[in-house]
């Protein structure tokens, strides 16, 4: 028996609810990056985590399709994977308590419909239901080494404007102003990263809409109307730098 769980792309938006709100995000669902856990011989070393969802621990193999410390949900969609291998079928908050509570950050990877929640990733709870975002292709890749997320850090950008944006443009199926939302959100990221990429130079060139990237994490990648992404797009991010180029359809047609 095999259990897949899709993780996601980086974030359409993250950051501070207010000056001293919460870490908050509107995740970028990626049904083309999944965890797979299959029953085998290891035996992942957690225990508390299967205790607290009142399942017995099992032994797996588990393989991802996705780098560790891309900001592309290893982490959280192996820990989905496996509590569904072990037979949870519980609420999906109780699962993401016991991530919380194993990882100190998570993505909201057990929900069914993931990027329609502003969620808060370092209390494991939904602040806000959204609708889900726009049906679009997305055009990606890794930037640089892996970044693992740090649950320690909060040092994010106040986003309670872009929260207030993407809430309206979601409601009103904006795939353009959905965009510009998460241009703005990655750009506020970028000011703090020390290695520049070349995502804004990609968008003009391919004539994206908008930029998406991982506020934690070395993914990155161009928003596209469906079916509008080039041909050369791939080839284009590729020669720029970007390792395991991807190009897959996300959000969803009114």
């Amino acid at each position: 028996m095999t259990v897949r769980v899709a993780g996601h792309f980086g974030e359409w938006l993250q950051g501070r609810m207010g000056p001293s709100g919460p870490v908050a995000l509107v995740t970028l669902a990626c049904p083309a990056l999944c965890a797979h856990a299959t029953a085998g011989d290891e035996s992942p070393d957690l225990d508390p985590f299967f205790a607290a969802l009142g399942v017995a621990p099992v032994t797996a193999c588990i393989t991802l399709d996705m780098p560790l410390g891309a900001g592309a949900g290893a982490s959280t969609a192996t820990l989905v994977a496996l509590a569904r291998l072990a037979g949870y079928a519980g609420p999906p908050e109780r699962l993401a308590r016991a991530c919380l509570a194993t990882e100190g950050a998570s993505d909201p990877l057990m929900f069914d419909a993931p990027d329609s929640l502003l969620w808060a990733s370092r209390e494991g709870r939904i602040l806000d239901h959204l609708l889900p975002p726009p049906a679009c292709e997305i055009v990606g890749g890794y930037w640089g080494s892996p970044v693992p997320t740090d649950p320690r850090n909060t040092d994010f950008d106040d986003i309670s404007d872009l929260a207030a944006a993407w809430k309206t443009a979601v409601a009103a199926h904006d795939l353009v102003s959905c965009a510009r939302v998460a241009t703005e959100s990655a750009s506020r990221a970028a000011r703090r990263d020390h290695a520049p990429d070349p995502m804004a130079a990609l968008c003009a060139d391919l004539g994206a809409l908008g930029i998406v990237r991982a506020h934690t994490g070395s993914a990155r990648g161009l928003v596209f109307a469906k079916g509008a992404a080039p041909p050369r797009a791939i080839a284009a991010l590729t020669d720029a730098g970007l390792t395991g180029v991807l190009q897959f359809k996300t959000g969803v047609s009114p």
